[in-house]
């Protein structure tokens, strides 16, 4: 019988250059999202919808708070920060690593995320399906994500399904300060 042999056991991603570690980003986002969508499922399947949602909706909450302390501490953000910094925030979500999203600032206390596409309301639409009804999740992620980064953040969703979508995008937010 042969003997055992010791393999090299650096992690494979300490192993890749910058195309390489940007492409498993993007990768390892995409396997985040599919993860979400799976427990959804399979909890609507066993629970219904509604249960689901609330599921959903919990899960985000904690989630995006959870997200953006960890991107502020990588950042150097201070919790209190403005419309800058929220943006650069929202730049490092993993979702900035598969949807196509824009940017836009009004004066010192305002910014608006448009989702120009979302990987999971394309595949619905992929496959013949009604867009996903995810307004009610949408609210408390991203009014929970922008208020860790300061709390005064008011955040109001100008669209997003099941509201009409206008050509172009689906989701839209604004986050303010006073």
């Amino acid at each position: 019988m042969a003997e055992w042999q010791e393999l090299d056991s650096t992690p494979g991603l300490a192993r890749l250059d910058a195309d390489g570690l940007r492409a498993a980003l993007a990768d390892a986002s995409k396997l985040w999202l599919a993860h979400d969508g799976l427990w959804f499922l399979a909890w609507e399947k066993r629970f219904g919808i509604e249960s689901a949602m609330e599921g959903d909706t919990e899960a985000w909450q904690r989630f995006a708070g959870l997200e953006a302390q960890r991107i502020m501490k990588r950042l150097g953000v201070e919790p209190g920060s403005g419309v800058d910094e929220l943006a650069e925030c929202l730049r490092h979500r993993l979702y900035a690593n598969m949807c196509r999203f824009t940017l836009h600032r009004r004066g010192e206390n305002e910014l608006k995320i448009r989702m120009n596409n979302c990987r999971v309301q394309d595949a619905r639409n992929r496959k013949g399906l009604e867009p996903f009804p995810c307004k009610s999740v949408g609210i408390v992620e991203f009014s929970t994500f922008a208020s860790t980064v300061n709390p005064e953040f008011s955040t109001e969703c100008i669209q997003c399904p099941p509201d009409e979508c206008t050509p172009g995008g689906w989701c839209e937010w604004t986050f303010k300060l006073p």
